[in-house]
């Protein structure tokens, strides 16, 4: 869904329009869920934070003069991830652990690693990745919807970038 049809979208669900609500969720569900696990690395949190993001979005949709609709689902998303970051206090999740039955271990063991490699990234940089790989916004979005200059936003991604091919490449996880 682009910004023009995520735009006629938000101005249905403005108007009440229960199925356009429902379009949007199936839509965006799968990329705004990643990105908040991205932040919280923790699934249960994640899920929590997805289901306030619609909750608002459904009690008050984001004003029609909202230029990049896209980028301001991400950036409530982003803000919320870190203010519940912020009130959290640190304990041993068992999200890397979920293996469920039927998984491919191969599979699985490889988004461990992947998951572990994110970790080791400091959180702007966990950030940037998400909202620009699972999130689909530029790096211009991204900076502006971070407060970062655009040389920082693509300095700290090719950065993070860089580190997560060393770790998965035999670097210390």
């Amino acid at each position: 869904m682009d910004d023009t049809q995520l735009r006629e979208t938000l101005d249905l669900v403005r108007q009440g329009d229960r199925d356009a609500f429902e379009a949007l969720y199936e839509e965006m569900k799968t990329p705004l869920f990643t990105v908040l696990y991205r932040i919280t690395q923790d699934r249960a949190l994640s899920e929590d934070l997805l289901q306030e993001v619609f909750v608002k979005l459904f009690r008050t949709p984001p004003p029609s003069s909202v230029r990049k609709p896209r980028a301001y689902l991400f950036q409530s998303a982003r803000n919320l991830a870190l203010d519940a970051l912020r009130r959290q206090k640190p304990w041993a999740g068992l999200d890397s652990c979920a293996h469920l039955p039927g998984d491919d271990p191969a599979e699985h063991l490889l988004r461990l690693d992947l998951e572990q490699a994110l970790a080791q990234l400091d959180l702007s940089e966990r950030q940037i990745v998400a909202l620009h790989l699972n999130g689909g916004l530029t790096f211009r979005e991204i900076a502006a919807g971070m407060g970062l200059p655009l040389g920082t936003a693509l300095w700290k991604y090719r950065k993070a970038i860089a580190r997560l091919r060393s770790l998965l490449n035999g670097g210390t996880l």
